[in-house]
């Protein structure tokens, strides 16, 4: 993935810094709590919810088993529609044909639909670097872009700044990226959307090369769909001589039909609509409408590897919606911008520490930034259980293990700082394998309970800094039941 976020610290270091600002605080409580609560009234307009969802997982586990077949019809569908299509190892690999696809046209400028694949692989800092400039026109997205900021949402890129923020960024920042600010502006909603219209309209207006994502590709005719809100989109995809999309490998439904469903789940689990204000879909290329020449780019960037593990892999089905998000506690309190990932939140949990390994610091914590409450599973629109898959890569942190990095069977070493774990895991093991031991274990405990501490000490104390260590009971549950029971039916 990208190096924009080279250098943060771990998850709990980083948590320590958000949750101190109430600035950030109260921006998060005050965008997610209104977002999951109009998205909580938006599906249960709908009495087949839970039919969509099952069929949404379904169509994405039987697409991830037959990827293979897929990507090789998404390629001679788009072909044959008149597209070229580009396959990309990493994300080294895509920048690289980028750059070369823009500067093929002798162009210096592009303009970019809101895309999680190019900002994985970081691709404006790569264009940046061979010289071409990179305009964001989701309006999230350019209040990051003009902040010099990185996004902290999936969905909403900008969640952490409120409306002063955004108008100050307005002010001093716009007129160094084309069109300025107008004089007088205020913080209200409408007179910051148009301040951004009036700026990007000129950049539409010029713009020869046009670079998007995708939120669907289907296979069968090799059709492109990206949802969205505010039309630029709609302007990117359509005005460009030359239009460039980066797609996850994952992005594929089988058939328009596959389609039809997440057209339900998604814009209700996202922005909790009924449907995408602007749902553009295109096909190749045609002499009477749209760009003339364009190149699909298909991602892999650490997905088969992802693909490889049989628990993890159910993190390819996200479609993007945000919503785990939304009702995450973790996420609420600390923002996006700790998880060191553009993919934040209990989706970034399991999916970067797969498409990165957990080699670094910062990836190896991130299966710990939850409280596995499960909030994240019961409001996904197709079924990811992230508590399981968070839960397994604790494990693959902790203990290390076989797991496929770059598409060869590595086995990986446990992660630093874990030993103490590692011991108390085999001290448990041992003890519940031996019913004696652990029956004297626990009555030992029962008869010193008085004596027992408030706090861990050692390594332990990381624990119990925040939390009230259980009291022990003054009787064993077993010995409880035999005096109890055991008289009466301890035969059972």
């Amino acid at each position: 993935m990208s190096g924009t976020f080279v250098g943060m610290p771990a998850f709990p270091e980083a948590a320590r810094t958000a949750v101190r600002n109430p600035t950030l605080r109260g921006n998060l409580r005050h965008a997610t709590h209104t977002i999951r609560d109009k998205r909580a009234r938006a599906v249960a307009e709908l009495d087949d919810w839970a039919a969509l969802r099952e069929a949404g997982r379904r169509i994405k586990d039987h697409t991830l088993r037959h990827l293979d077949r897929y990507l090789v019809q998404v390629e001679e569908a788009v072909t044959a529609a008149g597209g070229t299509v580009h396959w990309a190892a990493d994300a080294e690999e895509a920048n690289a044909i980028v750059a070369r696809l823009v500067k093929e046209t002798g162009e210096r400028e592009v303009v970019k639909v809101k895309s999680m694949a190019t900002q994985e692989i970081g691709l404006n800092e790569a264009l940046e670097a061979e010289g071409i400039h990179a305009y964001e026109t989701d309006l999230a997205e350019l209040i990051v872009q003009l902040g010099k900021d990185r996004p902290s949402h999936i969905l909403v890129p900008a969640i952490h700044r409120n409306r002063g923020e955004i108008r100050d960024i307005f002010r001093s920042e716009m007129g160094e990226w084309g069109r300025p600010a107008p004089e007088g502006l205020t913080d209200t909603p409408a007179e910051l959307a148009e301040a951004a219209r009036l700026h990007l309209r000129e950049k539409f207006l010029r713009a020869k090369v046009g670079i998007s994502g995708a939120n669907f590709v289907v296979a069968e005719t090799g059709t492109l769909v990206v949802v969205e809100s505010e039309g630029n989109g709609r302007m990117c995809l359509t005005l460009p001589e030359t239009l460039i999309s980066v797609v996850g490998i994952e992005k594929i439904v089988p058939r328009w039909q596959d389609l039809e469903v997440f057209l339900q789940t998604l814009p209700r689990s996202s922005t909790a609509e009924r449907m995408n204000p602007y749902t553009s879909m295109w096909t190749g290329t045609t002499d009477e409408d749209g760009p003339g020449t364009f190149h699909l780019v298909l991602l892999d960037n650490g997905r088969t590897d992802t693909l490889a593990d049989e628990v993890g892999r159910q993190a390819l089905r996200c479609i993007r919606c945000s919503a785990c998000l939304n009702v995450c506690p973790v996420y609420e309190r600390a923002g996006g911008h700790a998880y060191g990932s553009v993919y934040p939140g209990p989706i970034g949990a399991i999916l970067s520490p797969q498409l990165r390994g957990t080699g670094s610091e910062i990836d190896a914590s991130l299966p710990y930034a939850s409280s596995l409450c499960g909030a994240c599973y019961e409001v996904c629109p197709v079924a990811i259980d992230i508590p399981e898959v968070l839960v397994h890569l604790r494990e693959r942190v902790v203990q290390g293990g076989p797991a496929v990095r770059r598409g060869n069977r590595v086995v990986l070493r446990p992660a630093k700082g874990h030993a103490a774990e590692r011991a108390a895991m085999r001290a448990a093991q041992w003890a519940f394998t031996h019913p004696g031991a652990l029956r004297a274990g626990q009555r030992l405990a029962s008869r010193t309970r008085r004596f027992h501490p408030r706090t861990l000490p050692g390594p332990g104390r990381a624990w119990s800094g925040t939390r009230d260590l259980p009291e022990v009971p003054a009787e064993p549950f077993r010995d409880w039941w035999q005096r109890t029971r055991g008289g009466k039916d301890g035969a059972k």
